[in-house]
């Protein structure tokens, strides 16, 4: 399946060489850009300020860190290379920015979902300004801010206290602000997509683990992810700032674009 008679770069298919070429550049100029390029070519939430349609598709060429580049094209070479020859250089290309598009739209939609419930919370809150309603609210949107901690402690010492509720909503506001403009870089969308595109037309290819080194058919990596995916996402714990949903929307649009095309299936 695949031309040896090439070294290095050269024995990488067009499409997947060019992906690689443009987010190493492209990591490398983040490194000059600083914040001008996060604001402008990262992805945000489409209620931000910050947010412009572009982005939809510049920020699966930026990366938050070396590790995080390193991971992403590895996989890209280790799966896209096979995908490119099977699917043609044209169809490819499609394939991963439709799974990387489908990915940003997921995660934007799960966000505008839990934005939308704590900003309901916080209309209510504001109607219902208690010490019990500020609480419930720190505890729904996952609110570990040191900040709300001395209020909420603060205002436990004092119930008498005038001006808490107002100084809180101020802060739940900020916070709300920062939340919202928070960015999300990285091709990890459209990697899980090509992830899930090998795993779909070769199911019974073995692929080797690293931790611990054992082979599995791709068709159970495939699912095992997905199911990692799916759990972590929905436990949405604070300290994770992994966006799961891009990574299943990734999957699902190489799914469904797979069953569009028709592409055959390969059962080695």
């Amino acid at each position: 399946m695949f031309n040896n008679r090439q070294g290095g770069l050269e024995q990488i298919p067009p499409v997947v060489r060019s992906i690689l070429i443009i987010n190493i550049v492209v990591f490398l100029l983040q490194q000059i850009g600083g914040n001008f390029a996060e604001n402008y070519f990262a992805l945000h939430y489409w209620g931000s300020p910050f947010f412009h349609w572009w982005q939809m598709f510049t920020h699966l060429f930026m990366h938050a860190s070396l590790m995080h580049i390193f991971f992403n094209m590895f996989a890209l070479v280790m799966f896209g290379r096979v995908l490119e020859e099977v699917m043609g250089a044209k169809r490819f290309l499609a394939f991963y920015l439709i799974c990387g598009l489908g990915a940003a739209v997921c995660h934007l939609s799960v966000l505008t979902w839990q934005f939308v419930q704590l900003n309901d919370a916080f209309v209510y809150y504001q109607e219902h300004p208690t010490i019990q309603q500020f609480a419930q609210i720190l505890q729904k949107g996952k609110m570990t801010d040191p900040v709300f901690a001395r209020i909420l402690q603060y205002w436990s010492d004092h119930p008498d206290c005038s001006d808490c509720a107002q100084v809180s909503m101020m802060r739940i506001n900020e916070y709300y602000n920062i939340l919202t403009s928070v960015p999300t870089v990285g091709a990890s969308g459209a990697v899980y997509g090509l992830l899930f595109g090998f795993g779909f037309l070769f199911p019974n290819a073995e692929l080797m683990l690293l931790f611990p080194p054992i082979p599995v058919k791709a068709k159970w990596m495939v699912a095992v992810y997905a199911i990692i995916e799916l759990s972590m996402g929905l436990k949405n714990s604070v300290d994770d700032n992994i966006a799961h949903f891009a990574h299943l929307g990734g999957m699902i649009f190489a799914f469904l674009l797979l069953k569009l095309w028709r592409v055959r299936r390969h059962y080695w």
